[in-house]
């Protein structure tokens, strides 16, 4: 098996881990606060990550000389995970996973303000077809419409954001040390406000609540693998198989049956997406100096 083959094996194996770890969030957020589940699923995550920090090089890569940057990335990322988990929700899961598609679109808009990029006119288009995707799945004004979908555009923005950060400060801070911060703080965050949203859970939900953590580092080192097997342009794409895993669970677990314009507009978001990997890798290659 070729090393591209094997990556792309990873990244669907990771967006199977992120598919799963929304299923249950989506079935715990029945009966729990959003601030419960982040709080056990951070509590989770933490140790694992620095046991993979370990022996990924060992403790000392979670030191850091920017606490400020890691505070702050982890007060978005503690926004990202509120926002999306509240969203599951309130709106069906296939449906929550199409507008969270959004997050790389704004990726790319932000990117010109905050870091100083130039968009070129095709990926401007693409960008604005995708939102054109959004509106057609969110459908603002209209019956369908759900404040639940207000909840995943602002997770799509917090998340934007969060990667805008990684793209700025990532080169000077090790990968652990990012992840390590990143989930630190909404772990010490929901452990504050616990106290006011405590509901015990069933038996089942221990389960699910430390299944959720575990799924989540899973599909963190998944993907991570993905990317170190497969360039980004080859691997990305299978990001969207993960609206295949949201229809079949959400129709398997719920009994939801997206409407054709819920299609539609993946479908539009999902071409946004690859077109602008596409280009993304053209112009890479075109830039790359000949031997």
């Amino acid at each position: 098996m070729t090393s591209s083959f094997k990556g792309i094996g990873y990244m669907c194996m990771g967006v199977l881990c992120l598919a799963i770890g929304d299923a249950i969030a989506k079935w715990l957020g029945e009966v729990h606060s959003p601030l419960q589940i982040i709080f056990f699923r951070t509590l989770v995550s933490l140790p694992m990550i620095a046991v993979l920090a370990y022996f990924g090089g060992g403790l000392r890569k979670l030191r850091t000389r920017r606490p400020g940057i890691h505070l702050l990335r982890g007060l978005i990322y503690t926004g990202t995970m509120f926002c999306f988990v509240l969203g599951l929700t309130l709106l069906p899961l296939a449906e929550a996973t199409a507008i969270a598609f959004v997050a790389p679109l704004f990726v790319t808009l932000l990117s010109v303000p905050l870091l100083g990029e130039r968009i070129e006119g095709p990926v401007l288009a693409a960008s604005l077809v995708g939102f054109v995707g959004v509106l057609i799945v969110v459908r603002p004004g209209g019956d369908a419409f759900d404040p639940g979908a207000l909840a995943l555009i602002g997770a799509a923005v917090f998340y934007a954001l969060m990667m805008i950060t990684a793209r700025r400060w990532g080169g000077t801070e090790h990968l652990w040390a990012m992840v390590f911060y990143m989930t630190l703080v909404p772990f010490v965050l929901t452990a504050l406000a616990l106290p006011w949203v405590w509901q015990t859970p069933h038996p089942w939900h221990w389960l699910a609540f430390a299944g959720s953590g575990l799924f989540g580092v899973g599909a963190t080192a998944f993907i991570t693998m993905a990317f170190r097997h497969a360039p980004a342009a080859i691997a990305a794409p299978f990001d969207y198989t993960a609206m295949l895993w949201a229809v079949l669970m959400g129709w398997w677990f719920w009994g939801e049956m997206p409407d054709v314009w819920v299609f539609v507009g993946s479908a539009l978001i999902i071409g946004s997406g690859l077109a602008i990997a596409y280009h993304e890798r053209r112009t890479t290659l075109k830039r790359r100096p000949t031997a």
